[in-house]
């Protein structure tokens, strides 16, 4: 999903509030205005800051009723008529709700004209906010700004009709960059191409005459290179978690869903993460100086440790975290003759972790006994490269060992712990490592990771094989 989805799709909330508020204002200023009042005289008392109050109260229910509403849905493609019913039927729930509210105080309902004034005023300000955005998003979507880069596998009609539906549509947000006859070994090698030029966002299956093994590679290489993957309904069995389903030009069209955290759980996930990070690192900030002074006095080099690593869709990022070993000795664990003079507790995996390993400094010891090494990476969470639950940041040449399927796990950000970390750290095999990652990926929530920040200390005070 588009980063300028989720801004549109997110902003729609705080416009929604500000256009609520301001249909309120606006049938109180219109009722106790000098025109009205000598229409019909005011008979009843409203200050004004009691008015602000339960106008906010009515804002808050109605963001609600919006929300159950599917008003707030990213990236949806229902047209501006669906949208506008949609809205014109939460604004009169609202207005229900408003009603039902004030039976037993008649603050409000005394004046039944600011009632019905702010229900009507918010239908045509919500309206107006909302067309505004969208036509604002749709401007950069014609200046090629936001758009979904897809490819299309097949060449039969259906894939005919929605080529030429996206060119006439440009309003959907979708370019379509190349259409493939088949996914033979051939085209897969010029679309693996594309895909390392940075020219494709999404792959869409629309042939029905696809070989059921050409989908399922076609599957599998989706998940491979991070790519959402929709298909025409009924094209194949493949099993996965999560499907959705939309019509384009008439046409049942299912996409694969990776992972609940796009759209508004990865705008949850990220806020979670903001926030969680600036509370802890205040809270750890002196053991991290301490931490610091302690590296500096024990050995020379830098304080920080930092390297390449893969994050989020395969990625690499600048990875740090406090120093523990020597300096300049993080190479040898991929030096042939010292790997063979050491205790790899992971051999026969893309992991390598030694047991005694000489190159940890005596802090370093300590700080890795206790993970404070890796509190360095709060400010990775802060600036977005990782999370504070997620699977474990991966190394370059370890990914490059990665079987097709566990590169599943780099669909989403890695995370300074997670429920492999939890539940056995490296003790666990790497293949059941990775399989606890992919579930968390695909049944992420906020109470799970809650409960996985909950279960981290006693995780990192348990013993492990590694130390």
């Amino acid at each position: 999903m588009k980063r300028s989805e989720i801004f549109f799709g997110a902003i729609l909330v705080p416009v929604d509030l500000l256009m609520i508020m301001l249909a309120s204002l606006t049938a109180y200023w219109i009722r106790f205005g000098q025109y009205a009042s000598s229409l019909r005289p005011v008979t009843f008392k409203l200050p004004w800051q009691t008015y602000l109050w339960y106008s906010l109260l009515v804002a808050a229910v109605w963001l609600i009723i919006f929300a159950l509403a599917k008003l707030y849905v990213i990236a949806a493609t229902r047209s501006w008529r669906e949208e506008f019913r949609r809205l014109f039927f939460a604004c009169t729930t609202g207005l229900l709700v408003v009603i039902l509210i004030d039976f037993a105080r008649h603050e409000l309902f005394s004046s039944r004209f600011i009632v019905l004034a702010v229900w009507l005023l918010s239908i045509i300000y919500i309206g107006f906010g909302r067309w505004l955005i969208r036509h604002l998003q749709q401007q950069l979507l014609r200046r090629g700004i936001g758009v979904h880069r897809i490819v299309i596998i097949g060449q039969d009609k259906a894939s005919q009709v929605l080529t030429q539906y996206f060119k006439n549509n440009y309003k959907l947000g979708y370019v379509v960059v190349k259409v493939f006859i088949d996914f033979s070994p051939t085209i897969k090698q010029e679309l693996q191409q594309l895909i390392q030029q940075d020219k494709v966002d999404e792959i869409l299956a629309g042939s029905p005459h696809l070989a059921k093994t050409e989908l399922q590679e076609l599957y599998a290489f989706s998940y491979e290179h991070h790519l959402p993957l929709k298909y025409v309904a009924d094209l194949f069995a493949a099993q996965a978690p999560k499907i959705e389903i939309s019509f384009l030009a008439g046409i049942p069209v299912v996409e694969v869903k990776k992972t609940k955290l796009d759209g508004w759980g990865r705008v949850a996930k990220r806020l979670s993460d903001l926030i969680g990070a600036i509370i802890l690192i205040i809270i750890f900030s002196p053991i991290m100086l301490l931490e610091a002074l302690a590296i500096k006095l024990d050995s020379a080099g830098p304080v920080f440790f930092a390297y390449q690593r893969i994050g989020q869709n395969g990625k690499t990022f600048r990875y740090f975290k406090f120093r523990s070993m020597k300096h300049n000795t993080h190479h040898l664990r991929y030096d042939d003759e010292f790997v063979l003079q050491q205790q790899n507790l992971r051999n026969g995996t893309p992991v390598i972790k030694f047991k005694n390993d000489p190159r940890i400094t005596r802090v370093g010891k300590i700080i890795r006994r206790f993970s404070l090494d890796e509190l360095a990476e709060l400010f990775l969470v802060l600036i977005g490269q990782m999370s504070l639950v997620g699977p474990r940041p991966h190394e370059v040449e370890e990914v490059a060992r990665y079987d097709q399927w566990q590169k599943r796990v780099l669909n989403i950000k890695p995370g300074m712990t997670g429920l492999a970390q939890v539940s056995g750290r490296s003790d666990l095999a790497f293949n059941q490592e990775v399989n606890l990652d992919i579930y968390y990926m695909e049944h992420w929530s906020w109470l799970q990771d809650l409960v996985i920040l909950v279960k981290t200390p006693l995780a990192v005070l348990r013993k492990r094989r590694a130390e």
